[in-house]
């Protein structure tokens, strides 16, 4: 069923005269229900693991079905699941560079209003001078803000595709592209001594 309603929203989101709006939306629906998919191949698999981990007590009786739930619970579903991450991350990064130019074409406040961006943290964002849809989505994370009042976790839909994007550009990036996360003053890396200055008299 959930598949109809992916093609019916592709077809909204392809018809000539549809809005940017109307693409943020189907976008954000078909991201949802995509992540959806996505979670409930990892909570398969995840109940699989553990039926493996409770065999663990009748070791080494069970060994050979151990390993056998270990690879069933890797291969199950596999071909939907990196379907699905493919397309997920292909929307993913749609959304961080912004090809459709969604931020200029319909501003800051309607992208908010789309997004559920919780008043108080749009203020604060546009204070901050968010004013890019990555920014918005991804690094300060306030899609469906309104909803999550304050939580740390995030499961907002286009969220979620931007991080596998993210995820997909740290593996395939070249890696002396990469920045060392190690460097003195990167974020795992010794800390730079403080810059001197002379203060005025």
């Amino acid at each position: 069923m959930k598949t109809n309603i992916v093609i019916a929203l592709l077809d909204i989101a392809q018809k000539p005269d549809a809005s940017m709006s109307t693409s943020l939306i189907t976008t954000r629906r078909i991201c949802r229900i995509f992540g959806q998919r996505a979670d409930a191949i990892r909570s398969e698999r995840r109940a699989i693991r553990r039926e493996a981990g409770k065999l663990r007590a009748f070791l080494p009786f069970t060994t050979s079905r151990i390993d056998e739930l270990q690879q069933q619970a890797t291969e199950h579903r596999r071909a939907e699941r990196d379907d699905l991450r493919k397309v997920l991350g292909a929307f993913g990064r749609s959304l961080m560079l912004d090809t459709e130019g969604l931020m200029d074409g319909l501003g800051f406040d309607r992208v908010c209003d789309l997004l559920g961006v919780n008043t108080v943290e749009r203020e604060a964002a546009r204070k901050d001078g968010v004013n890019g849809l990555a920014e918005l989505v991804f690094a300060h994370s306030l899609e469906d803000s309104a909803a999550r009042r304050g939580q740390e976790w995030n499961d907002a839909p286009l969220f979620n595709a931007c991080q596998v994007a993210f995820n997909n550009f740290i593996r395939e990036c070249p890696e002396h592209l990469l920045p060392d996360p190690f460097a003195p003053g990167a974020p795992f890396g010794p800390k730079l001594p403080p810059t001197l200055s002379i203060v005025g008299k």
